[in-house]
């Protein structure tokens, strides 16, 4: 019988996409499986970007060449261009409206502190248009990638519902809109109007979303969530905010893990630990941080990988 296996990329900011692109790299050598050919490729703000790259036929090693400094004329010009547009490490100052008021009561029911507290955070005013463009470049003549299954995760803004773009009964939308959307991180970019509903990142809700592939017919779950990790990590001076928030994500992870092993299906759940977070510091925006995360990825993550696989047998 053919393995149905569907790839789930998290939320992660700058250097998570750049510890991703590794991971997913790491995946292909140690599952010898092209990650292009998954069945379903379901992304989540970052993880939206990856997503869209390889479903429009790209490769995590084009990812990691072009995330290098000092660009090399083969790297693909998209790439590059997109992936070394300054975003900036700090978001410019918000306005003071609250368009995601709804959140609050949508983190409540799900028991999430930080997707309630997103819904307090005043609307941003980033410059989502590198996303839009992004998009534009990748997509083809039906404004989707060529993947058929390519799944990117927003979430309401009035009542916190999560949609996965491009998956069936979603709103029909164009790739950048989608990008532009599940990249509204609340309080630095504005929410994202698609067929009358305000969206914002999906990250505010999960930090995966791995649960939405529960009904897709898989096997198997490849989830790479740069934004948890299993147990926890502990954090010094400023980086114990980001703890606070990776605590409350990776407890998000772990229910939609369990629920899809409970479904009978396996998972293969990769995440980073002290030797990459240590490195990385407290700020996933901070790109300046770029090339030592690459090579604290590119360590560790043989032995992490190695490790979620063995992990896998036993569940």
């Amino acid at each position: 019988m053919t393995q149905r296996r569907g790839l789930a990329i998290g939320c992660g900011g700058a250097l998570g996409l750049a510890w991703t692109a590794v991971a997913l790299r790491v995946v292909e050598e140690q599952l010898n499986w092209d990650v292009r050919t998954a069945d379903v490729l379901l992304g989540t703000s970052a993880g939206s970007e990856i997503v869209a790259a390889l479903g429009s036929g790209f490769t995590p090693q084009n990812l990691v060449d072009a995330l290098k400094a000092g660009q090399s004329p083969t790297v693909d010009p998209v790439l590059a261009r997109h992936l070394h547009t300054p975003v900036g490490k700090i978001p410019p100052v918000p306005l003071p409206l609250f368009p995601g008021l709804g959140m609050i009561a949508a983190g409540i029911r799900r028991g999430s502190a930080y997707s309630a507290l997103s819904g307090l955070l005043p609307r941003g005013r980033g410059n989502a248009q590198w996303l839009r463009q992004f998009g534009d470049d990748l997509a083809g003549a039906g404004g989707w990638v060529s993947h058929p299954a390519t799944w990117i995760v927003a979430a309401d803004a009035r009542t916190g519902n999560r949609v996965a773009f491009g998956s069936p009964g979603a709103p029909q939308v164009d790739l950048g809109t989608a990008l532009a959307a599940s990249w509204a991180i609340p309080g630095w970019f504005p929410p994202v109007e698609v067929s009358g509903r305000r969206y914002v990142d999906g990250g505010a809700v999960s930090s995966v979303s791995a649960d939405l592939l529960l009904d897709a017919g898989l096997d198997e779950v490849v989830v790479i969530a740069p934004m948890t990790t299993a147990g926890g990590v502990a954090g010094r001076g400023a980086a114990r905010v980001e703890r606070l928030l990776r605590g409350q994500m990776t407890a998000g992870l772990d229910r939609e893990v369990a629920a899809l092993r409970a479904a009978g299906i396996r998972v293969i759940r990769i995440e980073p630990g002290d030797g990459e977070l240590s490195v990385m510091g407290p700020n996933f925006m901070d790109s300046s941080r770029r090339e030592v995360t690459l090579s604290a990825a590119r360590y560790w993550l043989p032995k992490r990988v190695a490790a979620a696989l063995d992990r896998s047998e036993e569940n």
